[in-house]
C-alpha cells in the first residue's frame, strides 16, 4: 500500500520542541496535530501545512514523504501512454 508518511517527530526532535508547544504555536488542537503525527490523517488543509512549516522552519517535503508500495508499477513518464 502506498503511504505519505508524516515526518513530524524527526522535525520536532531537531528543533528541541514538544508537540503541545508546536499545537500552541500554530493554533491547532494537540489532537489534531497528534492524528497528524501518528500518520491517521486522511487529509490536512494547505493553510494548516503553510503554518506548521512557518513554525518549524521546513518546506512541505521536510515534513511530508511519498512511499510507494513496494510491488506497485513504475507511472508512466508524463508524455508517454502506458505499457
Amino acid at each position: 500500500m502506498t503511504v505519505i508518511a508524516v515526518k513530524l517527530d524527526d522535525l520536532l526532535h531537531d528543533r528541541r520542541m514538544t508537540l503541545t508547544e508546536l499545537a500552541e504555536r500554530v493554533g491547532i488542537t494537540l489532537a489534531n496535530l497528534s492524528i497528524l503525527k501518528t500518520g491517521k490523517a486522511r487529509a490536512i488543509r494547505f493553510s494548516t501545512l503553510e503554518a506548521i512549516c512557518q513554525v518549524l522552519a521546513c518546506q512541505p517535503g521536510d515534513l511530508l514523504e511519498f512511499q510507494p508500495d513496494s510491488g506497485a508499477r513504475e507511472a508512466p513518464k508524463p508524455g508517454r501512454a502506458a505499457s
